[in-house]
């Protein structure tokens, strides 16, 4: 890695907040990942923009993450620089009925912030394994709960450069996706609004939807939660079980037993095994149903 690249970080960073050739199943649920060239955390919206900005000045390749819960690590690792927001950028600020949080909240924190304050309708989120910028970007959702049902506004990183609030008549969230999605922004921090509710009431529901969670999915094992999006019309989980794949495996990497939707790490899975179960689980569904899997795990390096 150019030192002098360095030397710009070292800058408007500390030491620390510095890691080269950091291997990347630190940091990914899958505990799949070979090593970025540069690992960096930032702990504010202007560190972001600033790291940014010197990677596009020098013809660095970056990728953002939060807590890696949707993203599947190439084993040769990324050339490049990964900035994390997860690990500094994690504030939640209750504020009346609103919750404004950083990129890199974890949404189980946030909705166990919720639940503290008496805030109801962000329930559905407490098992959702990612963080709020991806859940942002993404309007994840679970159980009849989407992002889009609670946000106010998004602050943005624009692909110019510039910091920027998207309001929520402009989000434009569909089924995983936003405009912030579309205009290849990255998400800072957001401000959530809910509704006053009954502690109780609100603890009894997630406990419910944590119940539901824990014998439906494979949680005992890494994954990155679902591993494709939802057909039109059909459920991805159901489609690969009828093509006869519960429990196919490659190498390390398999479908799993409890829930055919999740490909897991059973143990040892390589970033190769786990991409060749996605291509042949493709395969063998278009072959069965005609229906095209479309991968909800996002691939970063080279495969």
């Amino acid at each position: 890695m150019n030192q002098d690249f360095i030397s710009r970080l070292e800058h408007i960073l500390e030491t620390e907040q510095i890691l080269q050739n950091e291997p990347m199943d630190r940091h990914t649920t899958f505990r799949i990942g070979g090593p970025a060239d540069l690992f960096v955390v930032p702990s504010d919206k202007e560190q972001v923009r600033k790291i940014v900005q010197i990677c596009r000045e020098e013809g660095m390749p970056y990728y953002i993450i939060g807590n890696g819960s949707n993203l599947l690590v190439s084993d040769k690792g990324y050339r490049g620089v990964v900035i994390q927001l997860y690990t500094r950028m994690s504030g939640i600020y209750p504020d009346g009925d609103k919750i404004c949080a950083q990129a890199g909240a974890s949404l189980a924190k946030i909705a166990a912030a919720a639940l503290k304050e008496g805030l109801a309708g962000f329930e559905f989120a407490a098992g959702i394994p990612g963080t709020l910028g991806g859940a942002c970007i993404m309007n994840a959702g679970a159980y009849g709960g989407e992002m889009k049902d609670v946000l106010e506004e998004i602050t943005v990183l624009t692909k110019e450069g510039e910091i920027s609030t998207i309001s929520r008549e402009n989000l434009d969230m569909g089924y995983r996706t936003s405009a912030a999605a579309k205009n290849g922004c990255t998400v800072l921090e957001a401000v959530i609004k809910l509704e006053k509710g009954d502690k109780e009431a609100i603890q009894k529901k997630m406990e419910e939807l944590k119940e539901k969670r824990i014998s439906k999915q494979p949680l005992e094992y890494p994954s990155a939660g679902s591993t494709f999006k939802r057909p039109k019309g059909y459920f991805a989980g159901k489609l690969i079980q009828d093509a006869g794949l519960r429990g196919c495996r490659i190498g390390g990497a398999m479908v799993s037993e409890k829930h055919c939707g999740f490909v897991i790490n059973a143990g040892g899975a390589t970033a190769a095994d786990v991409d060749a179960l996605i291509r042949h689980i493709s395969e063998k569904v278009k072959e069965h149903a005609g229906v095209t899997l479309e991968p909800e795990v996002k691939r970063l390096g080279e495969f």
